[in-house]
């Protein structure tokens, strides 16, 4: 009887190290780069025990996922409910929203028996990582978590489309799951506090904060529409400058010439520069698009 429960402690302990380091080797490198023989080395573990624990790759992040996301992601439902009685109908604020979505997760990195130190990490890594895999399991498991949420949010802010406000909310949330992602939670909160001492409460409002200024950024004004197409009509000078010059260069080693250098120090008086729609005016361009020396697919072709 004794042996029986020592054999079932260590196939658990066994299971637990090989979850542990599927966790840490995720975190690292991502779905796509892990293995499971790097995962086995981390674990010190044979492969044949990850095959008998889990089968495959897939059962196994799915595995260490959900041991991580389900508990998370019912805290966050229990906090929103509990904030939508506290505060009904127009009293619900976007910060309350946010407040629900953030906490949760600030709260179980301070858990080591749930989440632990690494655990910002892990849901930064979750929700930035581009795997089709990844993508896949978030729809199927939390797709519910993601419209319970996502109807908290048209409800605050219901003067931005629910078009416009799915994109910022997934703009926004990648960029804060990407930075999440990118270090220890230590280093990112002492960056982010600036080393003054704040509680969580600080530190969510400082977060969320900058997200709600992303969520209710006014659309780009005339003067910023048109600084952005004067740029871009740059950009498109250089890039036609860019082809000819290479297109050239392997004429000339074609003739056996030697080629001038691609990337010059200054560019030819002789390129129009567009610092102003006087300039356009002045040069004769107007302000339609430039039409290149040659066709991009040509310089593919003699690019091969």
């Amino acid at each position: 009887m004794t042996t029986g429960r020592s054999n079932r402690g260590t196939a658990e302990d066994t299971k637990s190290r090989i979850l542990d380091a599927a966790e840490r080797m995720f975190i690292e490198v991502g779905y796509e780069a892990m293995s499971l023989r790097l995962v086995t080395s981390r674990a010190i573990v044979n492969l044949a025990a990850v095959n008998y624990h889990f089968r495959s790759k897939e059962v196994m992040v799915h595995t260490v996922l959900s041991r991580r996301l389900n508990p998370l992601n019912a805290r966050r439902l229990a906090l929103l409910d509990a904030c939508e009685a506290r505060w009904p109908g127009p009293e619900l604020t976007c910060e309350h929203v946010l407040g629900a979505l953030f906490s949760p997760a600030l709260q179980l990195a301070r858990e080591p028996a749930i989440g632990g130190p690494s655990f910002l990490r892990l849901i930064g890594r979750v929700y930035s990582d581009t795997s089709p895999f990844i993508s896949a399991y978030l729809f199927r498991h939390y797709a519910p978590v993601y419209r319970r949420f996502f109807s908290a949010f048209s409800r605050t802010l219901p003067e931005i489309s629910r078009a416009e406000l799915g994109m910022r909310l997934h703009l926004t949330l990648k960029t804060v799951a990407s930075v999440l992602a990118s270090d220890e939670p230590g280093n990112l909160l002492e960056a982010f506090t600036e080393g003054r001492p704040m509680n969580d409460a600080q530190v969510l409002a400082q977060l969320t904060g900058h997200v709600i200024a992303a969520l209710t950024a006014r659309a780009p004004s005339q003067p910023q529409l048109r600084a952005m197409q004067s740029v871009m009509h740059i950009s498109d000078e250089q890039q036609v400058e860019a082809i000819r010059r290479r297109v050239d260069a392997q004429a000339m080693l074609a003739a056996g010439e030697a080629p001038a250098p691609l990337w010059p120090g200054r560019r030819k008086a002789g390129i129009a520069e567009a610092n102003s729609p006087d300039d356009a005016k002045g040069s004769g361009r107007g302000a339609g698009p430039v039409e290149p020396a040659v066709r991009l697919d040509q310089w593919l072709r003699i690019r091969q």
